[in-house]
């Protein structure tokens, strides 16, 4: 198998220590030629100052994290998500993002109806895709791993994610995150499944044992995730896009982020 695709970093993997003006000038000066910021970043920094920053060092940006978050407990919360997720397309299309992941939301406080919240989400992604069409920003679904359901997914199996994508049609796709989707034993059928429609990849590693299940995620090559098995599978199909280093962990987040970025192009070369 060849190289991996070209290195993006997420920018939740510094967030302690940089900000997005660092992010940048950093992936300038260590030759890591991908970004994908999160929206408090880049708003903190100011969309447009941001844009022009990112343009001005060459950067590709492989996504923006994140949209979603659609159920709520009343019709006003959802109208108000929607909105929200409009001025996201906004954002992404501003920075040239190749797709706007989605974090699409788990159930609403106090509620137990799982069923209903997986229909706002339906209904919240419908209630955008005219916008992103017209924006030409691509959805990207990112199915999280299903003990995020309660409190920030009910989106759970790349299977579920493709079975939106169907309904949303042209200009929806997915985001492949391997934490989320490598236990899935349909995972191979699922990649295969969705092809072209894979709009970004994203990397890191499951430690055994974990301390936290959101917080303590491993640098490619530290955990069992057999990331260079899943990324044959989705280059199979047909992407060729960034890899995307996103590391939630604070034991990262404490160390220095040259040093991370440092750690993060070695482990690019030899654990992607």
């Amino acid at each position: 198998m060849g190289a991996p695709g070209p290195l993006s970093l997420n920018t939740v993997t510094v967030r302690e220590r940089w900000g997005l003006a660092e992010c940048i000038e950093g992936c300038a000066r260590h030759g890591i030629p991908g970004i994908s910021p999160w929206r408090d970043v880049l708003q903190a920094m100011g969309v447009e100052r941001a844009g022009r920053a990112i343009r001005d060092a060459g950067l590709s940006v492989s996504g923006l994290c994140r949209g979603g978050m659609f159920p709520a407990a009343d019709a006003a919360g959802r109208a108000a998500a929607i909105e929200d997720n409009r001025r996201a397309i906004g954002e992404a299309q501003a920075i040239g993002a190749a797709c706007l992941v989605m974090v699409c939301g788990g159930l609403p406080p106090g509620s137990r109806d799982i069923e209903g919240a997986r229909g706002m989400v339906r209904d919240g992604l419908h209630a955008i895709m005219e916008e992103a069409r017209a924006a030409g920003v691509t959805i990207a679904l990112e199915p999280l791993h299903p003990m995020t359901c309660a409190d920030r997914s009910v989106l759970s199996t790349l299977g579920q994610a493709l079975d939106l994508c169907d309904g949303l049609g042209a200009g929806s796709g997915v985001a492949l995150d391997v934490y989320h989707v490598w236990w899935d034993p349909a995972l191979r059928e699922q990649v295969a499944r969705a092809g072209a429609r894979i709009a970004a990849f994203h990397v890191c590693d499951w430690l055994v044992p974990t301390t936290d299940t959101v917080f303590d995620r491993g640098l490619p090559g530290e955990g069992v995730i057999d990331i260079p098995g899943i990324r044959a599978m989705v280059e199979a199909g047909g992407y060729r896009g960034h890899t995307e280093v996103e590391i939630l962990s604070r034991r990262w987040w404490a160390a220095d982020p040259d040093d991370v970025l440092k750690e993060i192009k070695r482990r690019h070369a030899t654990a992607c």
